[in-house]
């Protein structure tokens, strides 16, 4: 929960979903969370606390802070941490007031732990309450350093909380750049312990420039596009599959374009014993598929032009190896599900599917070059 850890029985970790894969959902994982904590008691506040803030960010503020009460009204070993928690999520909940005289009575006690210090002043922050948050890391330095001990990296690093205070005085940077406030020898300490912390970088970005207003808007705006130009993409796949779904079922063969066929080779030798390394082969080889199928009574044929890149995403995806037989058949059917195969055969005058640029039966269809 801080950077202060405790030792105990392991338990098991839910594995990691799939790469390519949606996590769980915040409620999931605070239901998974709260469902360990009986069966390992040893780890229940660690374990309340992460559901707490799993249904927080859900959006289920009532019953997070009935996990941060039901903490509280025993005798946890994080205490004031546990409290800024519930401030926090007080706040989220829009019962500011009494978040706010919770702050004001945390703040009265003999305040020692540095997580919780950091946890108030950040919900400050993000709530736009840039005094009242520059007000809180200020506070909190002073107390946890004391007023004999001088602004250096090497004094920090002498304390016993020495990266709660580093994050405290760079948060304290932070706000003040947003509030134009002149620089100060606090301020002097937080460009200190970033260069610090960042000495094995050939170029280190100033806290200053980190920290400027202009800037933290661009990354937001660039970070919205992003978002944005993701969620069309998502939408542009559904709606692609949900157009393949209205289609009939096409049964298609993986072909790789010469310069795909080449960089697959190179990425994995052993398909060489499923390809060869002849490429105009491999295009007859596709084509006398195809004509067999046809033989055999196949409709909705396709050609699915692959590319190494997609058929790693693809295999990233799915968590199996991209060379595997039954995953080229399987993203050969995506790619047709996706509207991106080819049909065949194409009309005989018309362009080859292999996108040569040639008439299909001066190509591909030529019966003296399959």
């Amino acid at each position: 929960m801080s950077s202060k850890r405790r030792t105990g029985k392991s338990r098991p970790r839910s594995a990691p979903p799939p790469v390519g894969r949606a996590p769980r959902s915040s409620t999931a994982e605070a239901a998974e969370s709260e469902r360990l904590a009986l069966e390992f008691p040893h780890e229940r506040e660690e374990l309340l606390v992460q559901a707490a803030r799993e249904w927080a960010a859900a959006g289920e503020h009532v019953r997070a802070l009935e996990l941060y009460d039901d903490l509280l009204a025993g005798e946890p070993a994080e205490r004031s941490l546990i409290e800024a928690f519930r401030i926090s999520a007080l706040w989220d909940a829009g019962r500011v007031v009494e978040a706010r005289e919770a702050a004001t009575s945390l703040r009265a006690q003999h305040l020692r732990d540095g997580g919780a210090w950091n946890v108030v002043a950040e919900m400050f922050e993000t709530a736009g309450e840039l005094a009242e948050a520059a007000e809180w890391f200020t506070v909190a330095i002073t107390r946890l350093m004391g007023p004999a001990t001088p602004l250096t990296v090497e004094a920090v690093e002498q304390l016993p909380y020495e990266y709660d205070i580093e994050t405290l005085v760079i948060g304290r940077h932070r706000v003040r750049r947003r509030l134009g406030s002149p620089h100060d020898a606090l301020d002097g300490l937080a460009d200190q312990l970033h260069e610090h912390r960042n000495r094995w970088q050939d170029e280190v970005t100033p806290l200053d420039r980190l920290h400027d207003p202009a800037l933290e808007e661009q990354l937001l705006r660039e970070q919205i596009e992003a978002l944005k130009a993701r969620n069309q993409q998502l939408s542009d796949e559904v709606a692609s599959r949900r157009a393949g779904l209205a289609r009939p079922q096409l049964m298609c063969a993986l072909y790789w374009p010469q310069t795909e066929f080449a960089q697959l080779l190179a990425r994995w030798p052993s398909l060489v014993d499923v390809y060869g390394d002849d490429h105009l082969a491999h295009r007859s080889q596709v084509e006398r598929t195809l004509s067999g199928l046809s033989d055999q009574g196949g409709v909705h044929l396709a050609v699915a032009p692959g590319t190494v890149s997609g058929l790693e995403e693809f295999a990233r995806e799915e968590g199996v190896a991209p060379d595997a037989s039954e995953v080229r058949a399987q993203y050969a059917a995506d790619l047709g599900q996706l509207g991106r195969a080819v049909a065949w055969p194409p009309p005989r005058n018309g362009a080859c599917w292999c996108g040569s640029g040639r008439k299909y039966k001066k190509c591909c269809g030529n019966p003296v070059l399959t």
